[in-house]
């Protein structure tokens, strides 16, 4: 943690439990929920103390808690805690705005998972490609076509490494959650997506750097790319795409799953390449792919309406 942050935490928490009379378990939530802040920002492509935040990064943090798992109680206390926080910071003239300020999560509500349209994803693969700097071009490419490619999770795509990628077979080891690894299978674009960033990024981007990690994603200056450095790159890139901005990386997970069932998989096949433990899990594309079925009816056979 940084030394500012550190210090900006400690000033907040001795307010409420000084001057406000909050009790040491509430001031302890208070500090967890900052403190898990903190380490996001630290662990970000672009670290960031307190004051330098912007609507941006709170976007990003928003969409890392929901691709960890949080629900959306969890989240709406994280961002009370959060919001608190710098009203304290702008009170006390330390900092001048609260990027936490506008944002509002709608409690116990259980979306369909939204997916990408072929249009929104042609978008996001050439926005990706434009990046002027080549070799991260090539990366941010090869990480599009592994997460929509797979269905990866984020922190899956992180946690690969080159030796359990066999592109001879065009078959990856994946680590999931509760440590439970799933062969999964990705096709001829991830692959020649993954031989090009290898050729022509990663090796020289390591050598350069004298790096030595069996990571398959790494950073602009060759550290392995935590799935929070990804977020922060996927963010970056529907940013730049123009699209709208309550779009979430892990969408490229949704549109994996819906594309397969659309185009006949078995729910269990999906279930198996998610990971999911539980085919409850899964079974909620099928109401993505159901509502696809009814709108095309709707639309196709007039007399759906009277």
């Amino acid at each position: 943690m940084k030394k500012d942050n550190q210090s900006l935490i400690d000033l907040f928490i001795k307010y409420i439990v000084n001057e406000r009379q909050y009790s040491k378990d509430t001031a302890r939530a208070y500090h967890d929920d900052i403190f898990e802040f903190d380490q996001f920002l630290i662990e970000s492509e672009e670290p960031k103390d307190f004051r330098k935040v912007d609507s941006f990064d709170v976007e990003v943090f928003l969409g890392h808690l929901h691709d960890i798992g949080d629900n959306n109680n969890t989240v709406s206390r994280k961002t009370s805690s959060l919001r608190s926080f710098y009203n304290f910071l702008i009170n006390n003239e330390l900092a001048e705005d609260n990027p936490f300020s506008y944002v509002h999560i709608k409690k116990h509500l259980n979306h369909l998972p939204r997916f990408f349209y072929e249009k929104e994803l042609e978008k996001l693969f050439k926005t990706a490609k434009k990046n002027k700097n080549t070799s991260l071009a090539k990366r941010d490419s090869a990480i599009l076509e592994v997460l929509y490619g797979s269905g990866l999770r984020v922190s899956e795509c992180a946690n690969l490494t080159i030796g359990n990628v066999d592109l001879d077979n065009n078959m990856m080891l994946v680590l999931g959650k509760g440590n439970k690894e799933r062969y999964i299978p990705f096709g001829s674009y991830a692959n020649n997506a993954i031989c090009d960033y290898l050729a022509n990024a990663r090796d020289p981007i390591m050598k350069k750097y004298q790096k030595e990690h069996n990571y398959l994603f790494i950073d602009h200056h060759g550290d392995h790319l935590t799935s929070r450095g990804i977020e922060y790159i996927l963010d970056k890139i529907m940013k730049k795409s123009g699209m709208n901005s309550s779009i979430h990386p892990h969408m490229l997970r949704h549109s994996f799953a819906t594309e397969m069932l659309n185009n006949g998989a078995d729910l269990r096949t999906v279930q198996e390449l998610l990971g999911h433990a539980n085919l409850s899990s899964t079974q909620i594309y099928t109401h993505v792919t159901k509502a696809k079925l009814l709108k095309n009816y709707q639309q196709f056979f007039k007399r759906s309406s009277r």
